[in-house]
């Protein structure tokens, strides 16, 4: 895996990116639904194409390939239907997979490409690569004889040489420091877990913190696990960070919702055309069904975050905090192919427990659809509460008397803007050597670094550094030069960043978010807020 080492802007500039995922990463599975291509791939047979097909392959003037046409004409198809309904390629079917599984088949590295060479960043515990020795710090040079450094690739290209199925040997030789040769290792791939829970910790003694970057089919799994820990060390309050989450596992964010719900209590209901009404509905057991419960969403919160956070805010157990979500409330059931292809097609919608559907519109084409987000921005919504605006006719009630609205994502409780303080011309200029700085700042000092193993320790470590001075003579050494009232604007944005991804490097988010804690407005919001509560 690749770290993704920046946030999102302001602007929002990966929202087509997004539009992407938005299709494949963000389709829910039906819980208990057979998906064979007996029961749904092929039900429908429709004569007009497979004769336009035969026409075209026996008389048309040149040769064709009627697979090739077969690619091309069924996402032309989906596209006649609805933004999430999509047919995955072969090629791309696993790797899609791949997050809503919660695995994948490789060595087990986090890395970065540092000046065109393959750093170990860090290993998986338990991994192949952890196994035969490799460490943070290592640098790849040669892949199954192929040279990868100097190379200029791709993390695309280099994900795609080093995973492969389980069970099969890839062969690598990398630079150590204070080793002269290259130092040979085969490494038999296997199967990677891929952690869906960013991070969980105890802000301050009695209110914990849990991360979830997407719904997979672990977990649930991490979740309770997590909770565990944190109640065992005191938790009275939780804050459950959805934000940047952009769905997946259906049946993950019900269970979860369930451990906060008490017995009998709405979580969710689908309905669709063909599929009739189905509720989900929570247990006579939950881990953590009493206490203060805050949920953090923004703009890019989607699918089974928004059901998560639904379920939440329609029986009035906790508050929502943050930004308004993206607005995804169809289902999605995957349909496999002989061929290892894939469609993901909407059979349903869901609905929160007071009835409404938080879907946003797509009637006027998906390139507007996808472009909401930005549309927000435009109109000040990231900004300003007041600039959202919905229909009387989309009101709903809770139980309590709270008034909520479908018809375009999740409105939180509490609204907090879009921070921009610390921004300046100066910031923007460095903010693409930050990380290289840290990067760097890591493999010099990695010895000592290494030496901290609690990321409180490490802080107080590289607050002696002069870490910001540094940075400084580093960016003016890469062409910005040094601006006094930039650095006034953004000095301490920049140092916490500096500082984080420093630890991240050691300490994985463990060592990261504990950090940025300083520089997010929204969590440090939900932390005043329960200790005002």
């Amino acid at each position: 895996m690749k770290y993704n080492n920046t946030k999102r802007s302001v602007i929002l500039p990966v929202v087509a990116a997004f539009a992407l995922a938005a299709g494949i990463f963000i389709g829910i599975y039906l819980p208990g639904k057979d998906s064979s291509p007996q029961q749904a791939g092929f039900r429908a047979r429709n004569d007009k194409i497979n004769s336009i097909l035969n026409i075209i392959e026996s008389d048309y003037v040149d040769t064709v390939n009627r697979a090739e046409l077969v690619e091309a004409a069924i996402p032309a198809i989906l596209k006649k239907l609805d933004p999430h309904s999509v047919y995955i390629p072969a090629k791309d079917l696993q790797r899609a997979n791949e997050p809503l599984q919660g695995n994948f088949d490789g060595i087990g590295i986090s890395f970065n490409m540092l000046t065109d060479t393959i750093l170990v960043i860090s290993t998986i515990p338990g991994g192949p690569s952890e196994k035969v020795g490799l460490m943070a710090g290592d640098k790849i040079i040669y892949v199954n004889d192929s040279l990868v450094a100097g190379r200029n690739m791709s993390d695309e290209t280099v994900m795609g040489m080093l995973k492969g199925p389980r069970g099969t040997v890839v062969k690598i030789k990398l630079l150590r420091n204070g080793i002269s040769e290259l130092i040979p290792f085969d490494i038999t791939r296997d199967k990677i877990p891929i952690a869906s829970v960013d991070v969980s910790y105890m802000t301050n003694d009695k209110t914990g913190y849990i991360k979830i970057n997407n719904f997979a089919m672990t977990t649930y799994d991490e979740f309770l696990k997590n909770i565990r820990e944190l109640k065992s060390k005191g938790m009275q309050s939780l804050i459950l960070d959805l934000r940047e989450n952009s769905g997946g596992v259906m049946e993950a964010a019900i269970k979860i919702a369930d451990e906060f719900l008490k017995e009998g209590q709405m979580i969710v209901y689908t309905l669709g055309r063909s599929q009739p009404r189905n509720e989900a509905r929570a247990t006579d057991h939950g881990e953590f069904e009493t206490g203060d419960l805050v949920l953090l969403i923004d703009e890019w919160s989607a699918s089974a975050s928004e059901i998560l956070a639904g379920a939440i805010q329609d029986n009035d157990r906790g508050t929502i905090i943050g930004r308004r979500s993206f607005g995804k409330g169809l289902v999605q059931e995957p349909v496999p192919f002989t061929d290892g292809s894939g469609m993901r097609l909407t059979i349903a919608r869901y609905y929160t427990p007071t009835g409404r559907s938080i879907q946003k519109p797509y009637t006027n084409g998906f390139d507007e659809y996808f472009d909401d987000l930005n549309s927000r921005f435009e109109r000040g919504e990231f900004a300003i509460s007041d600039s959202i605006h919905f229909a009387d006719s989309l009101k709903f009630t809770t139980p309590g008397g709270k008034t909520v609205f479908g018809g375009g994502g999740i409105m939180p409780d509490i609204f907090v803007p879009v921070d921009t303080t610390g921004r300046s011309s100066y910031f923007i200029a460095v903010r693409p050597l930050i990380y290289r700085f840290a990067l760097k700042y890591t493999e010099t000092n990695r010895e000592t670094l290494k030496k901290y193993t609690e990321v409180g320790e490490m802080e107080k470590f590289l607050d002696r550094q002069a870490l910001l001075d540094q940075f400084i003579r580093f960016a003016e050494q890469n062409g910005v030069k040094r601006d006094n009232e930039g650095l006034k604007l953004s000095g301490d944005v920049i140092y916490i960043q500096i500082k984080a991804y420093i630890a991240r490097n050691i300490l994985d988010n463990k060592g990261f978010y504990p950090i940025w804690k300083g520089l997010d407005t929204t969590l440090k919001y939900a932390i005043d807020y329960l200790e005002g509560n």
